[in-house]
């Protein structure tokens, strides 16, 4: 983000770090105290007054009589890439028709590096833990005692790739039915089909007030959006408190592994997807 934001930033102590050290007033103006105030709220940092300069580098703005010069245009950028501007300078002899000088910034591009995709598991997991309880256990090993037996006649088959696609399918049929299969992890696993109607309905309702912006179709629209919103809670508190007293049985039976993983999960939140960087700077 950058441009002319008439804001006069000055050197109190609380805003360096938004703003560096190498300030050219010394007290700052309303809108400077608003930009830093943005910035902050944001996770921007103040990148033209990070860099030591002379002070005709840094000013941007000259008054009509050219005793006045005022650094009021600035660069702002997410404290993340910060890194990615190497310098910040105004030029006072571009011929621009303005009273504004012409700030440059040296930038470093950041191009991403993509691996050859691997190839995706499209296997199925086993939940290997729940073998240690006897329910699961038992149940485990009557389905698969059952199956077997079936499998008998698989001796005289001569194909052995057929005999093993019937035992693999076997062995996971049996663990499907004992709920040992892995389930792999959801964004939301609170999100169950009823909240997908939900979502359903109140798309239908929306369509309906685009087509007839009638007071019924609003209301309706009002209705729908808020027993929407009222079961997506309900569903996520319900959620948390079985994940809550899911911690609790972990910590009383010592299972520490599934214990800490689920803190972490809390800890953690959402996060999004990286990818790799290099820095390729342009000479």
């Amino acid at each position: 983000m950058l441009g002319d934001f008439n804001a006069k930033v000055g050197r109190e102590n609380i805003f360096k770090p938004t703003i560096g050290n190498e300030i050219l007033h010394q007290h700052s103006n309303d809108n400077g105290v608003r930009i830093v105030t943005f910035a902050t709220s944001k996770n921007l940092v103040v990148k033209s007054m990070m860099f030591p300069r002379r002070n005709i580098r840094k000013y941007t703005w000259t008054s009509p009589d050219g005793k006045t010069h005022n650094q009021i245009d600035h660069i702002l950028i997410d404290r993340r890439w910060h890194s990615s501007i190497l310098d910040v300078r105004s030029f006072r002899g571009v011929d621009c028709y303005t009273d504004h000088c012409l700030v440059v910034a040296k930038l470093r591009e950041r191009l991403a590096v993509r691996k050859q995709a691997a190839q995706k598991f499209d296997g199925e997991r086993f939940k290997l833990r729940k073998l240690n309880e006897l329910v699961f256990k038992e149940k485990y090993r009557i389905e698969i005692r059952n199956r077997f037996s079936a499998l008998e006649n698989l001796i005289r088959d001569k194909n052995v790739n057929r005999a093993w696609e019937n035992i693999k399918e076997n062995i996971k049929t049996s663990a499907k039915e004992s709920q040992v299969l892995h389930e792999w992890k959801q964004h939301n696993p609170w999100l169950h089909k009823e909240c997908v109607d939900f979502l359903d309905l109140r798309k239908q309702a929306k369509m309906q007030w685009i087509q007839d912006p009638s007071q019924s179709s609003v209301d309706n629209l009002k209705n729908v959006r808020c027993n929407a919103s009222r079961h997506f809670r309900n569903k996520k508190k319900a959620y948390l408190k079985a994940k809550i007293e899911e911690l609790e049985t972990n910590s009383t039976v010592n299972n520490v592994r599934d214990l800490y993983r689920g803190i972490n999960d809390f800890k953690k939140g959402y996060q999004p997807r990286t990818t790799r960087w290099f820095k390729y700077d342009w000479d």
